[in-house]
C-alpha cells in the first residue's frame, strides 16, 4: 500500500503527463481547448481520476468527453512511459463540475447583492413604527 505523499506525487505526475499529451499528441477534431484541473490516485495506485474543464458550450464538452474516451488507451500508454512504477493505473476522465458550481454562486451572490441594495434603498427612507425612544421612562425613580 502506498503512503499518500507518494499517491500525490504520481497524481501530479498524471497530470502533467496528460495534458502535454493531449495538447501536442492528439489530433482528435473532436477534441476542444482541455484543460486538466485535477487528479485523484487511489492509494494502492492502480486507478486514477482526471478532471478536466472545456472552454466552450456543452456540444464541446460533449465532444471531447467522447475524443478522451476513445483516446483513453493512447493517453494510458503515454501514462505509463511516463510513470516509473510498476503497474500503470487505469484512467477515467471526469468532467469537472466546479466551473458551473462556479458560475452558480456567481449568480446567487449578484442576486444577494441586488437585494441587499434593494434593502438598503427601502431602508434609507424609513421610519421607526413607533416612539422615537420605545422604552418606558419611570418618573417616580427621578423622584426618590
Amino acid at each position: 500500500m502506498a503512503d499518500s505523499t507518494r499517491a500525490r506525487k504520481i497524481a501530479d505526475q498524471i497530470k502533467v503527463i496528460v495534458a502535454s499529451t493531449i495538447e501536442r499528441k492528439l489530433k482528435d477534431p473532436r477534441l476542444g481547448f482541455v484543460t486538466v484541473t485535477d487528479v485523484r490516485v487511489t492509494g494502492d495506485l492502480q486507478h486514477a481520476s482526471i478532471f478536466y474543464t472545456v472552454y466552450g458550450n456543452d456540444q464541446d464538452l460533449v465532444g471531447t468527453g467522447h475524443a478522451l474516451e476513445s483516446a483513453k488507451g493512447f493517453i494510458r500508454s503515454e501514462v505509463g512511459k511516463g510513470l516509473t512504477i510498476r503497474l500503470t493505473p487505469t484512467l477515467e476522465f471526469i468532467a469537472d463540475a466546479v466551473p458551473e458550481a462556479a458560475a452558480r454562486l456567481d449568480g446567487l451572490l449578484a442576486q444577494a447583492a441586488a437585494d441587499d441594495a434593494r434593502v438598503a434603498g427601502l431602508a434609507k427612507n424609513a421610519q421607526h413604527a413607533g416612539e422615537s425612544d420605545p422604552y418606558k421612562k419611570n418618573d417616580d425613580a427621578d423622584e426618590d
